[in-house]
């Protein structure tokens, strides 16, 4: 008779995304996810194929819960404004607000994995996209009503937005300076000027 599984697959995950964001991929050891999660080496291989598949776990649950939200925010039909300056001054929030200072699992995936394996580059393009699609969906409207620039399309502003969240992170794992990125994230929103 098969033995049930007697640890939560989703704490294993949120656990083991910590590891991945702190030490990379390449740099986390089956040990490193061992330990994190409290799971030998053979339960996290029965649960999830290999450190590949749990990895690409944990970028299913980033995207849930840091891109989901965003995306959420972006469609809740409010000030575009308003919205999109949330979304900068959140990602502010996220990478100062704990000390921790762990890396986006988006940015270290694009560097890391995304040119070699295309089950990640697929979740990252993913993850992206409708970020972007939300993003454009409420620029085109802003637009629509004259509340931002029609000197750009809908579409670069989105992208170019996105590539700033993108920015903001990476700035953020060099030096975590709050008032910096507030002020980055500041500029970037002229854009909608």
């Amino acid at each position: 008779m098969a033995r049930t599984r007697e640890f939560d697959l989703d704490a294993a995950v949120d656990a083991a995304m910590d590891v991945f964001r702190s030490k990379g991929y390449e740099g986390t050891s089956m040990r490193d996810l061992s330990e994190a999660t409290g799971l030998g080496s053979g339960s996290i291989y029965a649960a999830f194929g290999s450190k590949d598949g749990l990895y690409l776990a944990v970028l299913d649950l980033y995207r849930q819960r840091y891109a989901t939200p965003m995306v959420d925010l972006l469609r809740s039909g409010n000030d575009a404004r308003a919205v999109i300056r949330e979304v900068f001054i959140g990602t502010v929030d996220d990478i100062t607000g704990d000390g921790r200072h762990l890396s986006c699992l988006i940015v270290g995936a694009s560097m890391e994995r995304a040119h070699h394996d295309v089950r990640v580059a697929e979740r990252l393009r993913s993850t992206t996209q409708s970020l972007e699609l939300a993003l454009y969906d409420l620029l085109a409207e802003a637009q629509l009503r004259g509340q931002i620039t029609t000197d750009r399309s809908a579409t670069d502003l989105a992208g170019f937005l996105v590539t700033s969240l993108q920015g903001l992170r990476v700035m953020g794992a060099i030096s975590p300076d709050r008032a910096a990125l507030t002020r980055y994230a500041e500029v970037a929103l002229t854009c909608l000027d």
